[in-house]
């Protein structure tokens, strides 16, 4: 074991370089105070069951992060079953030029949503406490993401409607999901499934790219 501790700064740092994002200082002093104030209304809210600060930076911002990358060509981003804010808050901050909806029908989680985009200054995030399928916008989205809300097939299934036209579901799975995308409604198909490497996170990532047949 090295003789030292990694800060949270030199880990997220490290973890950014090897996913190949590069961000502002500005843009890394942002996910650090998200990171700070999803630990502290923890304490309370259980949002994550992650506790520990050391872990959150790969188990949360770093897989978050991952799917950046992957959201090109995208200018309305839906993150369906945000939670703590995961990967919505993140894929904000690394892009600000993205429009980013965090959906939630748990009104602690959306309540601490709309805090932490208070505090954190955030232009381009609006929070929505709603169940996904009686979600109405005026405006559908090219890009609808998920972390940990359900099974592929309900994910699509519950969301399509919220779906733009040549838009794609970008989900973000453990293993591969092999059932999962046997299931998918039969006008929908996956496009590609990619491995994703999350540093300091040691679990299989895939992230699922799913489009209208």
């Amino acid at each position: 074991m090295p003789n030292f501790i990694m800060t949270h700064h030199a880990e997220l740092t490290q973890g950014l370089a090897a996913i190949g994002l590069a961000l502002t200082p500005e843009q890394i002093a942002l996910l650090e105070g998200y990171l700070g104030l999803l630990a502290k209304w923890n304490q309370t809210y259980n949002l994550t069951a992650i506790r520990e600060q050391e872990r959150m930076v790969s188990y949360h911002l770093l897989d978050s992060l991952t799917l950046v990358p992957h959201l090109a060509g995208g200018t309305r981003l839906l993150d369906v079953g945000s939670g703590g804010g995961m990967p919505g808050i993140p894929a904000a901050i690394a892009r600000p030029d993205l429009q980013v909806v965090v959906l939630d029908a748990n009104h602690k989680k959306t309540t601490f949503l709309r805090q932490a985009v208070i505090e954190l200054k955030l232009p381009n995030v609006e929070v929505i406490t709603d169940r996904v399928e009686a979600y109405q916008p005026a405006q559908k989205f090219d890009r609808i993401t998920s972390r940990a809300f359900s099974e592929l097939a309900e994910f699509v299934k519950l969301s399509r409607h919220l779906l733009a036209d040549g838009g794609q579901f970008v989900a973000m799975k453990g293993v591969y999901p092999y059932e999962e995308i046997a299931q998918l409604p039969e006008d929908f198909a996956v496009s590609e499934v990619l491995p994703l490497v999350v540093p300091g996170l040691d679990a299989e990532r895939h992230l699922v790219r799913v489009v209208a047949k």
